[in-house]
């Protein structure tokens, strides 16, 4: 069936979820997404790339970010089923662009649960953080299995202590101790190169507006309420990295920054609160969570989408009689990333990981590029921007992420291949 033909409605992609969650809800499950383990991590790495080009990194992490959240939510409105790209470029751009937005979603982003267990972890018990890591993911899949209700309520709370740790880093280090060395200075030793890695590593603290769209079979009259949620969260996002970054460089400065193990730990420490810094160290822990919730979300609802198209076993697309969940997606997401967190250090696998969801994102740009204006259609300088922005930043990347990346989607696109082939000799 052609693009212009489907009719993308509610009815179309019905399929027993329930729609449960209003604009407050979309906007804090995507805030606990975005506002998660990245703040805490991401700083310092984007720091050593940009010096002190780590706000500008910020900027234009934020603008391809904007561009991909106006894309997402024009496209999650005519489209409010589960899956996000994963269901956009399969409708706008064929069947194929659609099964490789989902490829690099679920593989990708399985492997980000297991590193944000893993944060748990190591924030928890260093001395065990494979077995708190595989704890975390067990203990957040039953919450996701009793219902989409039950994880947004723990969202809501994990979003607010987080929010509360940040505020608490940004007024201590904005009214405490400074040094000569901590001057803020913006962009005197960046170079484009290295603000762009910093953007591409940055981007990722803004990914999670992305969970709201893939949401969208569960969100009520999704028309009206996605559009509005992701550029809010996203808004609101942005406000709370910008201050925390400034607030963190004003205390360590560039060069304290990019060397620094635990940012914002070492920076209420050096502006004279040390008393703080376990606070912040729990606050890292519990954003990680809320990450980890997110992302189980999401993965297990592209893998539900994919599995009704039957590029996943169709087993995974059951839908539960009575909390109204893909149980069988979540606990399949949940025991592969626990076997993860278990086994591997998957510090190697973020950044293919990286590159697979700037791919994804691409793929979402590029379908919202075929929007008509009575789709909902955005300015056509938006989509451009965003898909440009998103190869830009993928091939900014490490050499060794956009090798390991590039390989990840070409042997998704290979299995496409020998499954279509399959397919057509039959």
């Amino acid at each position: 069936m052609a693009a212009d033909d489907r009719g993308g409605g509610v009815e179309e992609f019905g399929g027993g979820l329930s729609r449960r969650l209003g604009v407050f809800d979309a906007v804090v499950i995507g805030l606990g997404s975005m506002i998660g383990a990245g703040i805490f991590a991401a700083l310092a790495p984007a720091a050593h790339a940009a010096g002190s080009g780590l706000l500008i990194g910020l900027a234009v992490a934020a603008v391809v970010a904007y561009c991909n959240a106006t894309s997402s939510a024009r496209l999650a409105a005519r489209y409010p089923a589960s899956g996000g790209t994963y269901v956009y470029g399969r409708e706008r751009l064929g069947d194929f662009w659609g099964y490789l937005a989902g490829w690099g979603f679920v593989v990708g982003k399985t492997a980000s649960c297991a590193a944000m267990a893993l944060t748990v972890g190591t924030y928890v018990w260093p001395g065990q953080a494979h077995a708190v890591a595989v704890a975390a993911v067990v203990a957040l899949t039953v919450v996701n299995y009793a219902g989409i209700q039950k994880a947004a309520w723990l969202t809501r709370l994990i979003v607010a202590i987080v929010l509360a740790v940040l505020v608490a880093v940004v007024v201590v280090c904005l009214t405490g101790e400074t040094t000569d060395a901590a001057r803020l200075a913006i962009g005197q030793d960046a170079t484009p190169g290295g603000v762009l890695q910093a953007a591409g590593l940055l981007f990722f603290a803004f990914a999670g507006y992305a969970r709201i769209a893939t949401l969208g079979e569960e969100v009520r009259d999704p028309e009206r309420t996605i559009p509005r949620a992701i550029p809010l969260a996203l808004g609101i996002t942005l406000v709370v990295y910008a201050a925390v970054a400034i607030a963190v460089l004003t205390v360590l400065g560039t060069d304290g920054l990019a060397t620094a193990t635990a940012p914002l730990s070492d920076a209420v420490r050096a502006a004279g609160v040390p008393g703080l810094a376990p606070i912040v160290r729990g606050g890292a822990a519990i954003a990680a969570l809320g990450s980890l919730l997110a992302l189980i979300l999401g993965v297990s609802r592209t893998t539900l989408a994919m599995a009704r198209d039957r590029h996943l076993p169709p087993v995974l697309a059951a839908i539960h009689p009575r909390t109204g969940v893909p149980h069988h997606a979540e606990l399949a997401v949940g025991a592969v990333v626990a076997v993860l967190a278990a086994v591997t250090d998957v510090r190697g696998a973020i950044g293919f990981s990286s590159f697979g969801v700037l791919a994804y994102y691409a793929i979402a740009n590029a379908s919202a590029w075929t929007l008509r204006p009575d789709e909902g259609r955005p300015l056509r300088l938006i989509p451009a921007a965003g898909l440009l922005g998103c190869l830009v930043l993928a091939f900014a990347l490490p050499l060794n992420s956009v090798l390991t990346g590039a390989a990840v989607l070409a042997i998704g696109a290979a299995t496409y291949g020998l499954r279509k082939a399959v397919r057509t000799r039959r």
